[in-house]
């Protein structure tokens, strides 16, 4: 039996986190396996019934589980600039403090079906298969911080312990892959780059086979637009991380197709689709499921070990792309439009 903690979420969390469970239970019954789902509360809702943004609950019973599958938390309901008012990204980065969660993985690829779909051309982005592997659990989001009437700060900190584990991570992956990886920093400006930098060369020493390659951030955000091909893994700091997995996220056309793990040094892994809450479709039955039910798939591959359950997740997704289904934010001319509960069931039904 596998235990997965559920956090459905704010907006439309609940919606696409239903649809992906729809799959996984698909993949139970056919493939002989057993989940056990137990829904917790972190976010916005959790704020609002609890006070808190992460309930001491909820970060318990997700220590206990095998992975945690999340929709989407946050909204305009509870954005403040009051730093002594709770908001749901505290839920965020508490969790993944908790379960030590130091890295992100996102996977960047075209479907083929929704290649129209980029603003780039197709010759630009077609074939496109990238990862980036960004840092969570240091840097500008966890360094000291204050405000003092005009001023306030933030500190980007990070130690070789925190630089060493990711970077080695990446070649990890990248072993796998076409053996590149693009180290981004700022090291021209920055004195935490030059330290990322030379731990990077350090770790290479015992990956000779992999390529590395030294990128500053601004030059990275141009190239993934001029030339996206020339990544395979991309391994960046937190702040670094979290401009660059979105903006490398549209190169397929939508953050609705984009999932998401975060790992770390414990067993549990966290899988999340890339996009917001979207609150202001919450409901309507128009959300595009596609990235968290991706997550799900993430969840069999990494988690569980279920590389063949996973390719069939991922199979199905395309199979039913390539018939012409689509949600409204990915929608089409000749296309046949869907909801998010039909999109779910069309996908559990070519699992």
């Amino acid at each position: 039996m596998y235990k997965v903690a559920v956090i459905n979420g704010d907006g439309i969390g609940p919606e696409i986190v239903k649809e992906a469970i729809k799959i996984l239970n698909k993949v139970a019954a056919k493939y002989n396996h057993n989940f056990e789902f137990k829904e917790v509360l972190m976010g916005g809702i959790a704020i609002d019934k609890t006070g808190s943004p992460l309930p001491e609950e909820t970060l318990e019973v997700c220590k206990q589980s095998d992975a945690v599958l999340m929709g989407a938390i946050g909204g305009p309901k509870w954005d403040t600039t009051d730093s002594d008012k709770p908001r749901p990204e505290q839920g965020l980065l508490g969790i993944r403090k908790g379960l030590e969660l130091y890295a992100n993985l996102r996977p960047v690829k075209v479907f083929e079906a929704l290649i129209d779909s980029s603003t780039l051309k197709k010759d630009i982005i077609s074939g496109i298969d990238i990862i980036v592997v960004r840092e969570l659990t240091g840097g500008i989001y966890f360094g000291a911080r204050a405000r003092e009437k005009d001023r306030a700060y933030d500190t980007c900190d990070y130690s070789r312990y925190e630089i060493e584990r990711i970077v080695k991570l990446a070649f990890d992956l990248s072993l796998k892959r076409r053996r590149v990886v693009h180290s981004v920093d700022k090291a021209n400006v920055l004195e935490s780059s030059r330290l990322w930098r030379e731990v990077a060369i350090e770790a290479a020493k015992d990956y000779t086979q992999v390529e590395l390659v030294h990128q500053l951030v601004d030059n990275t955000a141009m190239q993934l637009i001029r030339n996206p091909k020339q990544f395979d893994v991309i391994v960046t700091e937190n702040m670094f991380g979290d401009i660059l997995s979105d903006e490398a996220a549209m190169l397929t056309g939508s953050l609705g197709m984009l999932p998401s793990a975060s790992m770390g040094t414990g067993k549990v892994s966290l899988y999340e689709p890339c996009h917001g809450s979207a609150p202001d479709i919450a409901g309507e039955g128009i959300a595009n499921p596609l990235a968290t039910i991706l997550s799900a798939a993430l969840m069999l591959r990494y988690s569980f070990n279920l590389e063949k359950e996973a390719l069939a997740v991922e199979k199905s997704v395309e199979q039913v792309l390539n018939k012409g289904y689509r949600t409204k934010d990915i929608m089409e001319e000749d296309k046949t439009l869907v909801s998010t509960e039909e999109m779910g069931t069309l996908v559990a039904e070519n699992v």
